[in-house]
């Protein structure tokens, strides 16, 4: 696997930035060294990313007591947990599948990504990992753990083909959401943004838009989204545990009258399918916004 597919390159330089790239990449390894596998065991979270039979994208969150994410080895990470019957990625992760995982720690702004293969394992998962590498600590909001139940009952989840009234509120209102996306082969991957909340804009109940803040300069998102526009987004809603899940697709806006204030790049989202959890068994304080924001 190339460090960078086409898609990738071709959004790197658009921006000017490939050079940095080139630098930047170089902390991408193969395998978990041990303060990648302490860091992930810490974690009460995490999200996948990957594609149901349909080939739509989903990003699903996996929460357990800290612990429940592990390494087995330095090419193996082992998810004591599935994603619940009614979630959308159920099914796809009863077989082998390509998934993006990040496991973000917002009291400390940390975060970290691996991309590889999920096979099911026991009640759980394992993935053999191909890409790992950690990623700055911009835009990420401060929270606390308020509360962890995992033996919690599990809510069902709602469907729809558009955002109600509440779900554009929880939207609108967001300082925070992940991004699921493919490269043309599949890979998946699982990415965070954040801002001020307003940060995903609500166009109409089946359109929204965010900003592309100067980050990495990997630009793995939206070269993926240069490639395939299939995407899928999770909103958490941190204090009820509930989440708020979309699949559809994306394009890159290049009109700098879309762009916010500190954006080098809009991306319009159409979103097809929403799946909806008013409750979850972990909870959240309430954000201390990251002093980076725009």
């Amino acid at each position: 696997m190339a460090l960078y597919h086409s898609g990738e390159l071709a959004v790197q330089r658009r921006m000017g930035q490939a050079d940095i790239a080139a630098k930047v990449g170089r902390m991408i390894r193969r395998d978990l060294p041990s303060v990648a596998a302490d860091f992930l065991a810490a974690q009460p979270m995490v999200v996948l990313a990957a594609a149901d039979a349909a080939g739509r994208l989903w990003a699903s969150p996996l929460v357990g007591r800290p612990g429940f994410v592990h390494a087995v080895d330095p090419g193996t990470i082992a998810v004591d947990a599935r994603p619940a019957a009614s979630d959308p990625l159920a099914e796809a992760l009863t077989r082998p599948a390509r998934v993006g995982m990040i496991a973000l720690e917002p009291v400390r702004r940390r975060r970290m990504r691996v991309n590889g293969t999920a096979r099911p394992h026991d009640d759980g998962l394992r993935i053999v990992t191909e890409q790992v590498y950690s990623n700055c600590p911009k835009y990420i909001s401060r929270r606390w753990v308020t509360a962890n139940d995992p033996e919690a009952a599990q809510v069902d989840a709602r469907r729809g083909a558009g955002l109600d009234a509440r779900q554009r509120a929880i939207v609108a209102s967001a300082d925070t959401f992940f991004v699921a996306s493919a490269d043309g082969e599949g890979h998946a991957d699982a990415s965070h943004r954040g801002g001020n909340p307003g940060v995903l804009r609500v166009l109409s109940p089946t359109r929204l838009r965010w900003p592309d803040y100067r980050g990495n300069s990997m630009f793995m998102t939206l070269g993926n989204l240069a490639v395939r526009p299939h995407c899928g987004l999770l909103i958490p809603d941190w204090p009820t545990g509930g989440a708020l899940q979309l699949t559809g697709t994306a394009e890159l806006n290049w009109d700098a009258d879309t762009f916010a204030t500190g954006a080098q790049c809009s991306i319009d989202f159409t979103v097809t399918e929403v799946v909806w959890r008013d409750a979850g068994p972990l909870r959240w304080s309430p954000p201390e916004l990251s002093p980076v924001n725009p």
